[in-house]
């Protein structure tokens, strides 16, 4: 009697299955049924202490509409995302320029601009940061040597964002090494070609070095853009965990977690992280939708 398709199916991939139990039953228990049980909280007012109830959508009328810190934690993000992520790619990208150039012990140099990538996230580094610009800190200090009065640049609510903009520049090793990776793939014949028709470093940087990176500068952009969406560490060292001085540095993951942890509002944070899920979803569909201008590959 011959076998149904089902039977079939299972008889040959039964050891492949076997062997991917482990890795399915970890991505269902502590990722599909986590994510489903947070979007059905994000719809009711649960606070851990009482069964959750049904409320629909009041959590999202309320962060759209009535929620002032809400919309502060948004604009506070946003400004983070979309001043830092081009200030990281430009710097290691003209770190990997620099890099490129056939340096002797050019492994010792990338191991050396990649520490800060591996030691940005730590609290150690923030509560550094911290004292780097405080009122007595390093950079005040340096200001000092030409004649300028420095302020407590943490405490300061018109410069503590851009202090945190620094650090997350300063973490630029990640981005850097994939740059130098993607510098080291271009034919070094382009290059002579362009040389013999008179083309100049910055044309040749132009016309040659900038579009056969794209693909990597897109790829670099993406990754740095959902990170910067997820800053929570440095926000919450740097500024006491209450949001800085009013509410400059209030990240959304910040707000989120005082939601969460502190106000023990879980079904409004389920809300929320559902929103940050849209917010970074939204902003890389249109970075995909804007690179088919852009980013250029080679097929």
């Amino acid at each position: 009697m011959a076998q149904s398709r089902p039977k079939k199916l299972w008889n040959k991939n039964k050891f492949a299955l076997l062997f991917l139990s482990p890795w399915l039953i970890g991505i269902l228990a502590f990722g599909l049924i986590p994510m489903l049980t947070s979007l059905y909280l994000s719809f009711t007012n649960f606070d851990l202490f009482r069964a959750p109830g049904w409320v629909g959508l009041d959590n999202y009328r309320t962060m759209l509409v009535d929620d002032s810190r809400y919309t502060q934690a948004v604009s506070v993000t946003l400004r983070y995302v979309f001043l830092g992520v081009p200030l990281v790619l430009i710097f290691s990208l003209s770190i990997a320029l620099l890099l490129n150039k056939g340096l002797r012990g050019l492994a010792i140099y990338r191991a050396i601009y990649y520490v800060p990538s591996l030691l940005g996230g730590s609290v150690a580094i923030a509560i550094l940061w911290r004292q780097v610009f405080g009122r007595e800190g390093l950079f005040n200090q340096f200001l000092a040597i030409f004649g300028i009065e420095g302020t407590s640049w943490i405490t300061n609510p018109d410069y503590a964002l851009y202090t945190l903009v620094a650090l997350n520049v300063w973490q630029f090793g990640s981005p850097m090494v994939i740059f130098l990776a993607g510098l080291r793939q271009i034919p070094k014949d382009l290059y002579e070609a362009s040389s013999i028709d008179g083309a100049g470093k910055f044309q040749q940087f132009k016309a040659v070095t900038l579009p056969l990176l794209t693909p990597i500068i897109f790829f670099n952009l993406v990754m740095q853009m959902i990170n910067a969406f997820q800053a929570f560490t440095q926000a919450y060292v740097i500024g006491g965990g209450s949001g800085g001085p009013l509410d400059s540095i209030l990240f959304y993951t910040l707000y989120l977690y005082e939601k969460a942890f502190q106000q023990f509002e879980m079904g409004y944070a389920s809300a929320m992280a559902w929103m940050l899920l849209v917010m970074i979803a939204v902003c890389t569909a249109l970075l995909f939708l804007t690179s088919r201008k852009w980013v250029h590959y080679e097929s």
